[in-house]
């Protein structure tokens, strides 16, 4: 790799680990090119990215970042897998992992925060922004539900009566 190159490789690097919330490493060593492509696009459909870089690299472009963390991490061939969703990187990496056994996850950080690999399982089993907000929806509509339903209660209850007595009337 020319320097030019390498230069341009740890900007790029640099970049994602700014703009990032979490960072998830894992050894990916044995895993064929098809799991490798599967991984890839479970991680963008989760909104989440995968990277696989030279570690010395990926150091130099960890220096000054909050996911800094990782870079004892970085030995051996290493996948980084990052998003801007505190669980969606986690999360696709963990189930992965169920499914393939030679991708091992070593840790991770969430910003300034060390995350071993129990601590990426805990993570990765919150519910993703999205399930968040759509509880938090549900929260804030159901008062309002309650109040339609109650308003309209006793008039339901009333209707009931009268008609109740009024085929009671007819049958006599």
């Amino acid at each position: 790799m020319e320097r030019a190159a390498k230069k341009d490789a740890v900007e790029a690097l640099k970049g994602t680990f700014t703009s990032t919330s979490v960072a998830v490493v894992a050894h990916y060593s044995g895993l064929t090119v098809a799991q490798m492509q599967k991984l890839r696009t479970q991680m963008k459909q989760a909104g989440a990215s995968v990277k696989v870089s030279k570690n010395r690299l990926a150091k130099i472009a960890l220096e000054g970042t909050d996911v800094a963390s990782i870079g004892s991490l970085l030995k051996g061939p290493t996948v980084i897998a990052t998003s801007s969703d505190p669980v969606a990187a986690p999360k696709v990496a963990i189930e992965f992992a169920k499914t393939n056994d030679k991708f091992v996850i070593l840790g991770g950080a969430m910003g300034t925060t060390v995350l071993n690999p129990d601590a990426v399982k805990a993570l990765a089993s919150l519910p993703s922004l999205d399930e968040l907000r759509a509880k938090l929806l549900g929260l804030l509509v159901a008062p309002a539900t309650k109040i339609a339903q109650l308003s309209t209660a006793p008039a339901a209850k009333l209707a009931r009566v009268v008609q109740a007595h009024a085929s009671k009337g007819e049958a006599a």
